[in-house]
């Protein structure tokens, strides 16, 4: 693997952000049209936040970077020609969006070869932005910034979890979703990528979901996993590509959390 310029990289992602940020605020708690591109009894809104957002962060990889791919998820794919791909969710938590709610975010990845390399999950309303590489994360608010360090928490026991929702889960998935629920200390919902950035923080210990999509995680795998935690699916794989997925602060952990999510 080629020495990556990893402090490039992420401030080139702050500028992502950047821009992210000012095509998003004047709609926040603002009137503006929404798109439901879900199926029949599914609503997935998309926003003109969401397409001016990823608008905004394509002009300036193809600027930047124009050899490198993108996946987002307004806008698709475009294949790589160096082996970096940018993975964008431009407002992860649509629903919390619409509904004036701050537990929404942005969500920038770069992976090199399908591998997590660097993320940033920046929320523009509370001005509150994570960063991470495979070995470090910072946050970075109105207080400063400071190193991210996931907290101690060995036992399922004296965990808080959290999901967006549990009626995301049916038939096995749910009974795997009720067996952490059951053991956990304490459960929250509906926080979307916020979540997983109180892992990095060291505020909640883990995060369960299913069916996500590469955008919906590849940002958050390496601020989590340089905080200290870790992200893998419910068997324990690898979970850059979405699917089920399990998030830890503790790894003494994920032993326990994957075992009642099996069975």
């Amino acid at each position: 693997m080629p020495t990556h310029d990893t402090t490039r990289l992420l401030a080139f992602a702050d500028t992502l952000a950047d821009a992210a940020r000012e095509a998003i605020l004047p709609y926040f708690r603002a009137t503006h049209s929404i798109t439901d591109k879900g199926g029949a009894g599914r609503f997935d809104p998309v926003t003109e936040a969401d397409k001016a957002a990823e608008r905004a962060m394509l002009a300036l990889i193809e600027r930047e970077f124009p050899d490198h791919g993108v996946l987002g998820e307004e806008y698709g794919e475009r294949q790589s020609e160096s082996g970096y791909q940018w993975i964008l969710d431009p407002i992860d938590g649509t629903r919390a969006f619409i509904s004036g709610l701050p537990t929404w975010g942005v969500l920038i990845g770069l992976y090199y070869e399908g591998q997590p390399l660097v993320g940033v999950m920046d929320q523009p309303f509370t001005q509150e932005r994570y960063r991470g590489w495979m070995d470090g994360a910072n946050a970075t608010t109105r207080a400063g910034t400071r190193t991210l360090k996931t907290r101690e928490c060995a036992s399922l026991s004296e965990a808080t979890f959290s999901t967006t929702s549990p009626d995301l889960f049916d038939g096995d998935e749910a009974r795997a979703w009720s067996n952490i629920r059951r053991d956990a200390k304490l459960v929250r919902y509906g926080l979307d990528c916020y979540a997983y950035a109180m892992i990095a923080a060291g505020h909640i210990d883990g995060v369960v979901e299913s069916r996500l999509q590469p955008f919906d995680i590849a940002a958050l795998i390496p601020i989590i996993t340089g905080a200290g935690g870790g992200v893998c699916s419910w068997n324990g794989g690898n979970a850059s590509q979405g699917g089920r997925v399990l998030a830890y602060g503790d790894k003494r952990m994920r032993s326990e959390a994957a075992t009642r999510l099996a069975g």
